[in-house]
C-alpha cells in the first residue's frame, strides 16, 4: 500500500512538531505549514490523501485554506483543529464536508484513531469511484457492441474481448461448457458445478472462480484477480479487501452444497489464492 500523505498547518512550532512526530511514526508521510499562504503553495502543486488544518492563523484564516482545498482537490479528507472552537465555525467547517472537528489540546491515541478513520473513509470512497467508473465503461462498451450489431445484422457473434476468457487447458464444449477437474462451468447459463451440483454465484463471484479454475493451480494474487474481474490496477490494501470479501462468499456457497469442501479454494498466505481441482 503507498504511504499516505497528510497536510499539517499550525502556527505554533511545539504543536505542529508534536502532530508532526505523532503521525510520522505511524508511517504517514507528513509535510507541514506554519501558515495558510504557505499551506496555498503546497495544495496547488501537490494531492494530500488527509489535512489537519488548524483555524487561527496570522495571514488568512484556516476556513479559507479548507475552502480552497476543497476546490482543488475534493477528495482529500479534512480534521479541524483548533484551539478557539465556536458554533459558527463548526458549522463552516461541516458544511465544506469536514470529516471530523477536534479541539486542543488532542490526546495521541484520538489523534491517531481519527486520522486512522478519516483515510479509510478516503480510500473506501475513491474505492467506490472507481468501481462506479469501471461500471459505466462497461456499460458504455455493452451498448456499442450492441448498437454495431444493430447497424450490421450479419455481425451476429460478439466480439472476443466480450467474452470471458478462455483457459488453454480447460476442455471447451461446442454446448459452451467448460471442464476443469471435478468442477463444470456452463458459461451460457452462467453456473458452476462441483462434482455434478450445480452452485450459484454473483456475477462478480462467478468471474473470481472461474478465473482461479482458468489459472489453476497457480496461485493468484487478489490483485491480479481484480485486474481481470474488474479491469482495473488496485492498491495492494485495497485488492485485498474486495477479494477478501468475494473469497467468503464463494467458500460459503459451495459449504452450503457440499459441506466442507469449501476448503476447495485454498488461501496462500502473504500471496493470493488457488482452486483445487
Amino acid at each position: 500500500m503507498e504511504t499516505a500523505s497528510i497536510l499539517i498547518l499550525d502556527d505554533e512550532p511545539h504543536i505542529r512538531h508534536y502532530l508532526a512526530e505523532t503521525l510520522s511514526r505511524q508511517g504517514y508521510r507528513v509535510v507541514s505549514a506554519a501558515t495558510g499562504t504557505q499551506a496555498l503553495e503546497l495544495i496547488e502543486t501537490q494531492e494530500f490523501d488527509l489535512a489537519l488544518l488548524d483555524l487561527m492563523l496570522p495571514d488568512i484564516s484556516g476556513i479559507e485554506v479548507f475552502s480552497t482545498l476543497r476546490q482543488r482537490w475534493p477528495d482529500t479528507t479534512v480534521i479541524i483543529l483548533t484551539a478557539h472552537g465556536s458554533m459558527q465555525t463548526a458549522i463552516d467547517a461541516l458544511r465544506l464536508g469536514a470529516f471530523d472537528y477536534l479541539l486542543k489540546p488532542i490526546k495521541g491515541a484520538i489523534l491517531r484513531r481519527r486520522v486512522a478513520e478519516g483515510l479509510q473513509k478516503r480510500f473506501t470512497e475513491l474505492q467506490k469511484k472507481r468501481l462506479l467508473t469501471r461500471l459505466e465503461q462497461q456499460i458504455l462498451a455493452q451498448l456499442q457492441t450492441i448498437r454495431e450489431t444493430l447497424l450490421d445484422p450479419g455481425q451476429a457473434d460478439l466480439p472476443t474481448e466480450t467474452l470471458p476468457r478462455q483457459a488453454p487447458t480447460a476442455e471447451s464444449s461446442p454446448t459452451g461448457e467448460k471442464n476443469f477437474g471435478r468442477w463444470r462451468v456452463d458459461m451460457i447459463r452462467h453456473l458452476i458445478f462441483l462434482d455434478g451440483t450445480p452452485l450459484e454465484f454473483s456475477p462478480t463471484e462467478f468471474d473470481i472462480l472461474l478465473y482461479l479454475l482458468d489459472n489453476a493451480p497457480r496461485v493468484v494474487s487478489p490483485v491480479e484477480l481484480v485486474e481481470a474481474v474488474q479491469g482495473y490496477t488496485p492498491e495492494a490494501w485495497e485488492a485485498r479487501d474486495i477479494i477478501r470479501q468475494h473469497i467468503y462468499n464463494i467458500r460459503q456457497k459451495i459449504k452450503d452444497i457440499a459441506g466442507d469442501e469449501g476448503g476447495l479454494i485454498r488461501t496462500v498466505r502473504g500471496v493470493g489464492y488457488t482452486v483445487e481441482m
